[in-house]
């Protein structure tokens, strides 16, 4: 029989609000996290803006032992441990455990090692001081570092899985510890994603030219989804985690309860039918929707809320275009639909869970955040669906159901349908 799944803990680290509290002020308000970095005009980027959580690494002494905390340089490994930790805490529970957790997994996912903590590692091989590195380099350079830090610190027992699957990462490691746990395989799962897009990584996306280029002296209007004059995307950073558990399991423990998983998806369209290794398969992403509705047992016109991928690019019309042929609704009829984007760029491996945050948020606290930076929407939407799907100011309004997707490199689509828990 399958379990019913439940959220029981919330943690992020955004660039627009470290915590829970500072992050629902943030997307309420419809604050800014995108910031001028003076580096990269130093590094003659193009794009000189990006979303950076103002982040205090001496705060990670509060999550683990003096020993760990030195030595560790790995900066997406700090904002998991940092979103991870707080959502165990927000669940209700101590760290501290003697035995393994047999019954907890986690399953955590980023895209690659922190390549500025590996710089160190490559001048000292190519300089023949290889001894000089000490023992710390490996744990951080693996790709599984982030969730063996979270793992270690809470002895979580169960299965323990880095998921990587680019823009995709974090709404695909959500589904995934929920399928353990609606099958029996565990009875809560820690789950999420972190992201650190350092100069290396931000510097092989400028080269690519889909980053924003025209707003880098007024940052907080750099991320445009859904505008005519969205120029690109706007690198962001950060960590969103989640503590899903078995219904009855949480119950059992009195545990406070946010939302419930009922379903979702995870595909590739094969980078076929006119997807590519940078373009989402229109079908695949259809499909991916499609599939979400009908593995939790809904039809699309009970959704209110559509969390969107919407970067800010040419993308974001085909988005639309593929929402309104997965749900057959438009123009007036289109759910009311938002992009976290415009207020923190494009987090990449982080984005599904940070967004998957923000989206329970709005369950639980009724009310739509607001899509800044859209007082010129695109015509080519505006022609699908109703401007007032799009809002521009907070809504507040009872929020009983979210489609949450993300679409990736590699043609590859995940997508969750979120609940109010009743």
């Amino acid at each position: 029989m399958s379990k019913r799944v439940v959220v029981t803990g919330l943690g992020v680290v955004s660039p627009n609000g470290i915590g829970v509290p500072a992050f629902l002020h943030a997307i309420q308000n419809g604050i800014s996290g995108i910031k001028f970095i003076p580096h990269y005009r130093e590094l003659n980027f193009s794009c000189q803006v990006a979303g950076m959580p103002a982040f205090d690494w001496n705060s990670l002494r509060n999550y683990i032992s003096e020993v760990t905390f030195h030595g560790l340089k790995g900066t997406n490994i700090g904002y998991g441990l940092s979103a991870a930790l707080d959502a165990w805490a927000d669940s209700g529970m101590e760290y501290d455990t003697d035995e393994p957790r047999w019954e907890t997994g986690c399953v955590f996912g980023n895209s690659i090692a922190d390549t500025e903590a590996m710089k160190n590692v490559i001048a000292r091989v190519d300089n023949k001081e290889a001894k000089k590195l000490g023992s710390r380099v490996v744990e951080q350079a693996m790709n599984s570092g982030v969730t063996s830090y979270i793992s270690g610190r809470l002895g979580l027992g169960n299965k323990v899985i880095t998921n990587s699957a680019a823009c995709a990462t974090g709404t695909q490691a959500i589904l995934m510890g929920y399928e353990y746990i609606k099958h029996g395989y565990a009875k809560r799962m820690l789950v999420g994603s972190a992201e650190h897009v350092d100069t290396y990584v931000y510097g092989a996306f400028d080269s690519m030219r889909v980053l924003s280029r025209k707003f880098n002296d007024h940052s907080e209007q750099a991320s445009r989804p859904m505008s005519i004059t969205a120029g690109g995307f706007v690198p962001g950073s950060g960590a969103g985690a989640l503590v899903l558990e078995d219904l009855d399991f949480a119950l059992a423990r009195n545990a406070h309860i946010y939302a419930e998983v009922l379903g979702g998806s995870s595909n590739s369209g094969g980078q076929r039918l006119g997807g590519t290794m940078t373009a989402a398969n229109s079908t695949g992403v259809i499909r991916c929707i499609n599939e979400s509705m009908e593995s939790s047992g809904i039809s699309a016109d009970q959704i209110d809320l559509i969390s969107g991928h919407l970067t800010a690019t040419n993308a974001d019309r085909q988005e639309i275009q593929n929402w309104t042929q997965a749900l057959n609704r438009a123009g007036d009829d289109f759910p009311l639909t938002n992009s976290l984007k415009s207020m923190i760029g494009h987090s990449l491996s982080a984005a599904g869970s940070i967004e998957t945050v923000a989206s329970i948020l709005q369950i639980v606290h009724g009310f739509v955040h607001p899509n800044i930076n859209l007082e010129d929407p695109n015509p080519e939407i505006a022609n699908l669906v109703s401007l007032n799907s799009l809002p521009v100011k907070m809504i507040k309004k009872e929020v009983n159901i979210v489609a949450k997707a993300n679409f990736g490199f590699g043609d590859v689509n995940s997508c969750l349908i979120l609940s109010k828990y009743k």
